[in-house]
């Protein structure tokens, strides 16, 4: 088991109290696994995966524990989440101009970036040059800046620094929100094939395409709310979802081929609850249309068939 993630709670400070983004989150992630994390805007899916390798300081770690490959990760503790960070747990983040520095060429950018975790570039500029080559990019970006280069190639050369040094876990926050529908495609692959040729171990997709996550991961985790709705294989979660929230998430997609003849798409009627005062019992009773009187108690997650979990109480019928 690479990572193993149990009643995980982080809060957002807010001069208005506490925002409860992620509320006892409880999953696991096998080696080699490709998880994607779906879910709506809020949802708490970009916030689990920036608090696996914790990025922003307005995050607080209320409660729940973290373990890569058996060992704890210090997730409350900046400080000792260093030297993970690179090596250990890996970071795409949603917007690659965010993390090119508009005044440094890409190759400096890069051997900065390794001498600050100990790393000589010398020892990989081999294996660098070898990995833009993959991605589809010629060596001669790294004699560019970042403003010289596509939202594509700035996103693929990202995610080329982000997994040099072999992490066990990549983290690919919302990657393909800011491309094109056939740029998503590429980068998507990309990542996959990074994944069979060992540059990484597993990985966690973050994205609001849940029909882009169908055709990359192994299994799909969808959030509501700040707590775990369901999590099961790709292939179960989009053909028999068990939660209804995920229901209606699936239902909303377009099908190949189907025209406005065929019926018009709806939505999901209502807004999620605010998380500085989350209600009690499911999160998403208030726009459940399966919504009964013991939904005003917390769903347990449960394991309904082998490898597929979801938080409901009519989930067994």
């Amino acid at each position: 088991m690479t990572l193993r993630v149990k009643d995980l709670k982080v809060y957002y400070r807010t001069l208005r109290g506490d925002v409860h983004a992620l509320d006892g989150v409880t999953f696991d992630l096998a080696d080699g696994e490709i998880m994607g994390l779906a879910g709506e805007s809020g949802c708490g899916k970009s916030t689990l995966g920036k608090s696996l390798i914790r990025l922003d300081s307005r995050m607080r770690h209320v409660g729940g524990t973290v373990e890569l490959d058996g060992k704890d990760v210090p997730i409350a503790d900046d400080e000792a989440m260093v030297p993970l960070r690179y090596h250990e747990i890996s970071l795409i983040p949603q917007y690659a101009m965010s993390a090119l520095n508009p005044t440094r060429r890409i190759g400096r950018m890069i051997n900065e970036l390794l001498r600050s975790r100990g790393v000589r570039p010398g020892d990989v500029a081999d294996e660098l040059r070898r990995r833009l080559e993959l991605v589809g990019l010629d060596p001669e970006v790294l004699d560019r800046f970042p403003i010289e280069l596509s939202g594509g190639m700035k996103q693929r050369v990202v995610m080329v620094v982000s997994t040099l040094l072999d992490p066990s876990l990549l983290i690919a926050d919302e990657v393909t929100s800011a491309l094109d529908v056939s740029t998503q495609r590429s980068v998507a692959e990309s990542l996959v094939e990074f994944r069979d040729r060992g540059y990484v171990r597993s990985m966690v997709f973050v994205t609001h395409d849940i029909s882009l996550v169908y055709q990359m991961a192994d299994t799909i985790m969808v959030m509501y709310a700040g707590r775990v709705a369901e999590k099961a294989p790709a292939g179960a979660v989009i053909g028999d979802p068990r939660h209804p929230y995920t229901r209606m998430l699936v239902s909303a997609l377009p099908e190949v081929g189907s025209t406005v003849d065929g019926g018009r798409l709806e939505g999901i009627p209502g807004t999620p609850p605010g998380l500085l005062d989350p209600p009690t019992g499911c999160r998403f009773r208030d726009r459940c249309p399966l919504a009964f009187d013991r939904c005003a108690e917390q769903p347990p997650l449960v394991e309904i068939e082998p490898g597929h979990w979801a938080a409901c109480w009519k989930t067994g019928e």
